[in-house]
């Protein structure tokens, strides 16, 4: 980690995630706000919202943003940083307008953001600026001054975000019945997405053939692969998987599908399988239901042994993690070359997303990024 501890420019820290519901009633709205724009009636909704009811209509996901908040609050007192933490999201309370007014009003200026997304992708980086850029507009449409906003760069390969994956990969296969640990197969499972945005994932000149988003995946799978090997003596086979698609059947979406790859797993005579659910931050509804609810009752139909292993969520190490690349960037606008964390063959992401990087689907301005009209 690093060793400066000056947070100048930024006077405080934004927690921006996707947000979800919080009870039976917030279901339909929670994901009219997803969909919005797209023209799904209601009765679809409610069919879609299904996985949701079988929690209580309770998503995971904002305890457990309210989890790492505290993290994050806890690891910059212990380290000595006095910068505020706040939270918003995209699709439900705490709104992301809503936080950012808080913040304005608060007096702050100059706002770091941290997204609960690891990897490039439209979904995951370019989405999530435009809808600061949506936020920047309504402050700057009641009057309010505006803040500068700058997203921190993709934290895929931190080393903070890498150890406690790995650590979640040896306790699934510890948990294993001895008999079928040493020829398990690790499935490294992240949301699928249209091969199309897929394709034109990162910067114009990292697009093709799954573009940034695979890359990075393959990246991080590898990592941790590795490095299970190395402290197991153990060569796990290993594959990218994918889950969570949704969408018109007939778009093609990055394949195979967790469940099809536990058939083919069992069909070759795999005698267990471990589920990492690298793409994902916290145990959030995908976890739960497409893993541990869906792919772990198609094991059981296999009569396959499957564990799932644990996201990072609130870490300490990834609380330190977001301190370091808080610190990072800072260091580098003020004109200072800051030693930057990145494991594997990819080395660290960029500070500021070029023009043409995830493009949008329809064009629409994006703040935090070299096309921002937010400057």
């Amino acid at each position: 980690m690093s060793a400066q501890r000056d947070p100048a420019p930024y006077d405080a820290l934004l927690l921006l995630s996707f947000g979800g519901p919080e009870g039976p009633d917030d279901v339909v709205p929670f994901l009219e706000n997803v969909t919005r724009g797209r023209g799904i009636p209601t009765e679809r909704l409610k069919e879609v919202g299904q996985h949701y009811f079988l929690f209580g209509g309770v998503s995971p996901i904002n305890d457990q943003n309210r989890a790492l908040l505290a993290a994050l609050r806890e690891d910059f007192t212990d380290a000595g940083l006095d910068l505020p933490v706040y939270w918003g999201n995209r699709n439900w309370a705490p709104y992301l307008t809503d936080a950012l007014r808080e913040m304005v009003t608060d007096g702050h200026r100059r706002i770091a953001v941290l997204a609960t997304s690891a990897y490039a992708s439209y979904s995951g980086c370019r989405q999530y600026r435009e809808n600061l850029a949506d936020a920047l507009a309504a402050l700057e449409a009641e009057g309010l001054p505006l803040p500068r906003v700058d997203k921190l760069r993709h934290y895929f390969n931190h080393p903070g975000f890498i150890r406690p994956m790995v650590d979640g990969v040896l306790r699934s296969l510890a948990e294993l019945d001895e008999d079928v640990r040493a020829g398990a197969h690790i499935a490294f499972t992240t949301h699928s997405i249209p091969t199309a945005s897929a394709d034109t994932s990162g910067p114009a000149g990292e697009h093709g053939d799954g573009g940034a988003y695979v890359r990075e995946h393959l990246d991080v799978a590898r990592l941790i692969a590795d490095t299970v090997r190395a402290e197991t003596g153990l060569e796990h086979p290993w594959q990218l998987v994918y889950q969570s698609r949704s969408g018109a059947p007939h778009i093609p979406w990055l394949e195979p599908d967790i469940c099809d790859h536990l058939e083919e797993r069992h069909a070759a005579g795999a005698p267990a399988v471990v589920m990492a659910p690298i793409g994902f931050v916290s145990d959030h509804m995908e976890v739960l239901y497409d893993l541990d609810t869906e792919a772990t009752a198609k094991a059981a139909e296999l009569g396959l042994p499957v564990r799932r292993s644990a996201t990072v969520g609130d870490d300490p190490r990834f609380a330190a993690a977001v301190r370091d690349l808080l610190l990072e960037r800072a260091a580098a606008e003020r004109g200072i070359d800051p030693e930057r964390c990145a494991l594997g063959a990819l080395g660290p992401s960029h500070d500021l997303c070029p023009v043409g990087c995830c493009p949008a689907r329809a064009a629409r301005p994006a703040a935090a990024g070299a096309d921002s009209p937010y400057a």
